[in-house]
């Protein structure tokens, strides 16, 4: 698949402080990097490193201290919620359902934006589900199933970057492939870019084409995949990849 080059998301100079200690702790410090459109970037990195925060930021709920994120060469806060969220999906490691069917759980989106969707059984096959769950409970669906719905609610606004924090780290191994297989199947159809936080140093492998480390709210390392798992230039990374947290704490 050919990609076009130019940054889709870019952090300019990013910090983000602790709001329960602004004076003292800082979640981000001076994050600077870009991703490309129509790829896909893992973020990997220990615990409380700043990796959900950092995508937290890309669809405002939070706003940076300091510096800015540029979503489409535009800064963030310049964004309305409404038309930010509609570009810009997030779904989350453990997918919230909300009451009623599955189909009224892919209505949602859009419905806050005053329309109606179309065609739901087209967002529903996108991930893999057969037409006759929309009528189903979405509390009484699988954990992968619930997975794949909250993908076919971000999917149904049609947004064009998908952030994507664990969304396969509470799935038993089986359904963690199919959901990332899915993923990766619709991206590629979709060309959307993808900013996927995973704790799975295989899978940050197997579906990155860029690949960042955070350790203490600091960006590493940013470099192409295959070359940040074979040739990583950071003493730090190198650790990191073999399971010697050494300085890198969480």
């Amino acid at each position: 698949m050919s990609r076009d080059k130019a940054p889709t998301v870019k952090f300019l100079n990013v910090t983000k402080k602790s709001p329960e200690n602004p004076q003292s702790a800082t979640i981000l410090q001076n994050i600077s990097g870009e991703v490309p459109a129509n790829h896909i970037l893992t973020v990997i990195g220990p615990s409380g490193s700043g990796k959900s925060t950092l995508l937290s930021l890309c669809n405002l709920l939070i706003s940076p201290d300091e510096g800015e994120v540029l979503i489409h060469s535009k800064e963030v806060r310049e964004w309305t919620v409404t038309d930010l969220r509609r570009r810009v999906g997030l779904v989350f490691q453990t997918p919230t359902m909300f009451p009623g069917t599955v189909l009224d759980n892919l209505n949602l989106g859009v419905k806050l934006q005053g329309k109606t969707l179309e065609n739901p059984e087209k967002w529903i096959e996108k991930v893999g589900l057969p037409p006759e769950i929309l009528k189903q409970s979405a509390n009484d669906l699988s954990g992968g199933q619930k997975q794949r719905v909250a993908l076919a609610r971000v999917l149904a606004n049609q947004p064009d970057i998908w952030l994507l924090d664990e969304v396969t780290s509470a799935l038993d191994p089986t359904a963690a492939r199919e959901v990332e297989e899915w993923i990766l199947q619709l991206q590629s159809k979709e060309n959307s870019t993808v900013l996927w936080v995973t704790h799975n140093l295989d899978q940050a492998r197997r579906v990155g084409h860029i690949t960042w480390l955070l350790a203490n709210g600091r960006l590493v390392e940013a470099l192409p995949t295959e070359e940040f798992f074979e040739n990583p230039q950071e003493d730090v990374t190198r650790r990191f990849l073999i399971g010697e947290l050494g300085g890198i704490q969480a």
